[in-house]
C-alpha cells in the first residue's frame, strides 16, 4: 500500500502521550544497557570552561528521542542538550520538544543507584503541553499528556497514581521539610534565614528531575535553588509538571518572598537570584504566607 495514501488523521493528546512515554522507556532501556560499557568525554560547561561531561549513553538516548520526533512528529522543533542540538519548527508547525537524554550524567558515571533521569517536554505557544521525567533507577515516570487534567506517577507495572502536592502542603513555616540543591552557604542571607525556620531540610544534587519529583510526590514541601544556569532541557519539564501540580516560584525581594513567573528558556541563561518552589496554597497576595 502506498504510504502517501494512508490517512490516520491528526494525533490527539492520548496518542502524543503514549508515543512520548514509549520514547522515555526506550531511552531508559538504552541508558541501562550502557551502564557498564559507556564511554565518558569532557565537554564545555555552561560557564565556558571544559568542566562538564557527557557519555556515549547520553548521545544514544538523545538519538532515541530524535528518531521518535522525526518519525512521529515531522515539522516539530527540537532543542537537545548534546551536540548543541537545535532544530527549528517547520511552518505551519510551531511546537518544539526539549530533551535531556540523561539528567545526572555524573551520577550515571559514578554508577549511583539514584539521581539519574531522562526528560522530555513538548512546548507550543509558550505553554508546556506535555512533559515526562523517567527515573532510571526506580523505573518510574512522572508526567502528563496534552489535555490531561493532572500528573501521574507511573510505575513499572503500569499502575497510574495521580499526584497532588496540595495534600502535603504545610500550614506553617515550622512544618516545612525543604530540599536544597546545594549547601546552605551557596544561598543568600534571606534563604539561609528561611531555612533555619523549616522543620528540617536536606541537600540533594544529581538529577534536577529526581530532585523535583520529591516535591511532586509529597516527600518534601519546598524546593530551593541558588543562583545558577537555566536550560531548555532541564528547566522546561520541571516548570511544566510543577505548574500543572499547582506549584509556584518565589524569589527574595525587600525582605519577603514574592511570586515570579519562571521563564521558559530557548537557550541557556543565568538566573541571578535564589528560587523557592512551593504549592500555591502556601502563598497569599503573591507572597509566601507561611
Amino acid at each position: 500500500m502506498n504510504e502517501a495514501a494512508v490517512n490516520l488523521g491528526p494525533l490527539n493528546g492520548h496518542s502524543v502521550g503514549r508515543i512520548l512515554k514509549e520514547a522515555v522507556r526506550r531511552a531508559a532501556t538504552e541508558i541501562r544497557k550502557q551502564r557498564l560499557t559507556f564511554e565518558a568525554h569532557v565537554k564545555q560547561g555552561y560557564g565556558g570552561s571544559m568542566n562538564d561531561v557527557f557519555t556515549s549513553a547520553d548521545k544514544a538516548a538523545q538519538e532515541v528521542y530524535l528518531r521518535t520526533f522525526t518519525e512521529c512528529f515531522p515539522g516539530c522543533g527540537v532543542i537537545g542538550e548534546e551536540d548543541s542540538l537545535s532544530i527549528p519548527a517547520v511552518a505551519p508547525v510551531t511546537a518544539y520538544f526539549t530533551v535531556d537524554p540523561i539528567d545526572g550524567t555524573r551520577a550515571f558515571i559514578r554508577r549511583q543507584s539514584h539521581g539519574i533521569t531522562t526528560m522530555v517536554a513538548l512546548v507550543d505557544q509558550g505553554e508546556v503541553i506535555s512533559a515526562y521525567v523517567g527515573d532510571i533507577s526506580s523505573d518510574e515516570v512522572y508526567g502528563y499528556r496534552p489535555g490531561s487534567w493532572g500528573i501521574h506517577r507511573i510505575t513499572n507495572l503500569d499502575s497510574f497514581e495521580p499526584l497532588d502536592p496540595a495534600a502535603f502542603a504545610p500550614k506553617a513555616i515550622g512544618q516545612v521539610n525543604g530540599l536544597l540543591r546545594d549547601p546552605v552557604e551557596a544561598y543568600g542571607p534571606e534563604t539561609r534565614e528561611l531555612v533555619q525556620r523549616f522543620n528540617n531540610y536536606e541537600i540533594m544534587g544529581s538529577s534536577i528531575g529526581a530532585w523535583a519529583a520529591r516535591l511532586w510526590k509529597g516527600e518534601v514541601s519546598a524546593l530551593l535553588m541558588p543562583p545558577g544556569f537555566e536550560t531548555p532541557w532541564d528547566s522546561t519539564p520541571i516548570i511544566g509538571i510543577s505548574r500543572k501540580l499547582g506549584c509556584v516560584w518565589l524569589k527574595p525581594e525587600g525582605g519577603q518572598w514574592v511570586v515570579y513567573e519562571p521563564k521558559l528558556p530557548l537557550s541557556t541563561y543565568r538566573r541571578e537570584h535564589d528560587a523557592l518552589i512551593v504549592h500555591s496554597s502556601c502563598v497569599r497576595d503573591g507572597r509566601l504566607a507561611l
